[in-house]
């Protein structure tokens, strides 16, 4: 009986989703997508200025790469603390509100680097919009799988995702012409990134709607009722934090230090170093759509996550190895294809096919906190290895083996057959 009971209230709870998408205009949910793609586009864009000038702040505050690594790692630290608390202020408050006030305050932050007259300075800023932005993901992604329609979630989810690609390769060419050709202090790159900031988080304000209030998601006796501890219990949610931390930490050592690696392991300048990194963002675009129709295709995540992993571990040995100017590029396309940006929807739609309605905010502020605590990982550790190495190779060697735990944790997910309307 109790089997029947949970039965029948799932099948509910899913037909009260699809009916209530079809209700929702076209027009709304495609607007929603250009909005929340923006808002990765200026994320990204915010965090990507720094790689490219991480020179300059070494020589300006006398970092060691271990330390310098550790500034990134703090931001992300901040970031990530903030996402169940965002997630479930989100589910509480309204999770347009959450996102509007943590807008504003990521462009008054890293708009104030600008002003910086110490180091000290420079990185409480510097954390301070690390948690501005962690209010973004889960309440974003709550608002965008409760608008797009069932079929087109993991494609929706994917084009939204790939504001990441062009955030990155905003941010390294922003940083490093400034720089480099106009001779701009290294603090302009955070002023610049400032304004599409601001113009976004008015898009915000007045583009988006929240569909469900808080009190309807409360006091509706049909809604189902979610749980923070149940969404420890559901296995396939559990194995998706663990692949997303496995998948992020790679793509973080690779954002993070891979233009400093190419002028310091390559010999390359740092506009040349900034052009081939971007290879990366740039291709994901291409396998983020592709992998994302192919997901939803199948209605199944589990065989795309387990073709993408494996090619990202050859990818990633493949950065080290490459003995040529033609290899790298061909491994960076390769990464790029199937890396953590395109794999990212693919996962998303995972945890949207398994959490509960009423507590999605919270489920997916759990995913991202889960991921993202591999990107304060990830930057400092490899700086580390290479002070103790003399080499950023072997910081590349173990997020493969990194890569490698994820794709044992993804290979036992447990999914039915193909999900339909």
């Amino acid at each position: 009986m109790k089997q029947f009971s949970t039965t029948f209230h799932q099948n509910r709870s899913s037909y009260m989703q699809s009916s209530s998408q079809q209700n929702i205009p076209t027009s709304y949910w495609i607007r929603i997508v250009v909005i929340f793609f923006l808002g990765w586009v200026v994320i990204y864009a915010g965090r990507s200025v720094l790689s490219p000038i991480v020179g300059e702040l070494q020589t300006a505050f006398g970092l060691s790469k271990a330390e310098t690594g550790g500034i990134m790692s703090l931001f992300f630290l901040a970031y990530t603390l903030l996402q169940i608390p965002s997630g479930i202020l989100g589910d509480k408050i309204g999770r347009k509100r959450v996102l509007v006030t943590g807008f504003t305050l990521y462009a008054i932050f890293i708009a104030s680097v600008y002003f910086v007259p110490s180091f000290a300075v420079f990185l409480f800023l510097w954390i301070l919009a690390g948690a501005a932005q962690g209010c973004y993901y889960g309440p974003q992604y709550a608002l965008s799988s409760e608008a797009i329609p069932k079929k087109w979630i993991t494609v929706g989810s994917a084009i939204i995702g790939s504001g990441m690609s062009f955030g990155i390769a905003m941010g390294y060419y922003l940083s490093s012409v400034m720089v480099s050709v106009y001779h701009t202090s290294w603090k302009m790159p955070f002023v610049l990134v400032a304004i599409p900031i601001v113009i976004v988080t008015l898009l915000m304000l007045f583009f988006v709607r929240e569909r469900i209030t808080p009190v309807n998601a409360a006091n509706s006796q049909m809604a189902p009722k979610g749980n923070f501890a149940d969404l420890f219990k559901n296995r396939n949610l559990v194995l998706a934090y663990i692949t997303i931390f496995c998948s992020i930490y790679g793509f973080f050592v690779i954002i993070t230090w891979l233009p400093n690696y190419l002028e310091a392991e390559r010999g390359m300048d740092k506009i040349e170093a900034s052009q081939i990194a971007s290879i990366v963002p740039w291709i994901s675009i291409i396998g983020t759509i592709l992998c994302s129709y192919v997901s939803d295709k199948l209605g199944r995540r589990k065989p795309v996550v387990l073709f993408m992993m494996p090619l990202s571990l050859v990818a990633i040995f493949g950065i080290v190895y490459s003995d040529s100017y033609a290899v790298l590029i061909a491994v960076l396309i390769l990464y790029g294809f199937i890396g953590k940006i395109s794999l990212n929807p693919v996962l998303i739609a995972l945890v949207a096919d398994n959490a509960p309605r009423a507590s999605l905010s919270t489920a997916f502020g759990l995913y991202n906190f889960f991921g993202m605590a591999a990107s304060i990982c990830a930057p400092y550790v490899t700086g580390l290895i290479a002070d103790k190495t003399g080499s950023l190779n072997s910081g590349f060697y173990f997020a493969a083996f990194i890569t490698l735990i994820g794709i044992t944790a993804i290979s036992f997910v447990k999914e039915g057959p193909k999900k339909t309307d």
